[in-house]
């Protein structure tokens, strides 16, 4: 089990303790629209970077992907790149990104940032948002190389969506 929200280098340690396999971050490692390389660096130290997710939950903004903090209200000025993701991987053990514009809503994926995340994530990387069908998963197993991980909530049937949740686990078990 993975663990996020509210997570800080004073308690992260003590999630883990608690169970959690990872602690995932957001909010606590920006300032000013920037990553704080010091709160990082004491997040690392507490944790270790195998036991970090570090969530690059982002929003478009012309053609490209900002990540956004606050509940995916505030843009910060780190935008979705190879070397932000190279240099990023150096201190985490996988990325978690929602395509906020998207999530929740059951209208479709953001073919373009599963396409970039596929092409240029380093590490373990779980897409989330807008996932609709398996269609939608067939696109992110095609466009994201075979190496993207996928979460899906509110589509499913057992949550009042549409998409069966036995046909999506059989989808997702097969190679």
């Amino acid at each position: 089990m993975q663990i996020g929200g509210g997570i800080t280098a004073d308690n992260a340690a003590l999630w883990l303790d608690c169970g959690a396999s990872h602690v995932i971050v957001t909010s606590y490692v920006f300032s000013d629209g920037k990553i704080d390389e010091e709160r990082l660096q004491k997040l690392v130290k507490a944790v270790g970077r195998r036991r970090l997710v570090l969530d690059l939950s982002c929003r478009k903004q012309g053609e490209d992907f900002y990540i956004v903090t606050d509940r995916w209200q505030k843009f910060t000025d780190e935008m979705i790149t190879p070397e932000l993701l190279e240099r990023l991987a150096a201190q985490c053990d996988e990325f978690l990104v929602h395509a906020a514009d998207v999530e929740g809503k059951c209208s479709g994926i953001e073919t373009e940032l599963v396409r970039k995340l596929g092409e240029w994530s380093p590490i373990p990387t779980t897409y989330a948002g807008g996932v609709r069908n398996l269609s939608d998963l067939q696109v992110i197993r095609d466009v994201g190389e075979n190496r993207i991980d996928v979460t899906v909530g509110s589509s499913l049937d057992i949550f009042g969506g549409r998409l069966s949740y036995e046909a999506t686990v059989s989808f997702c078990s097969s190679p």
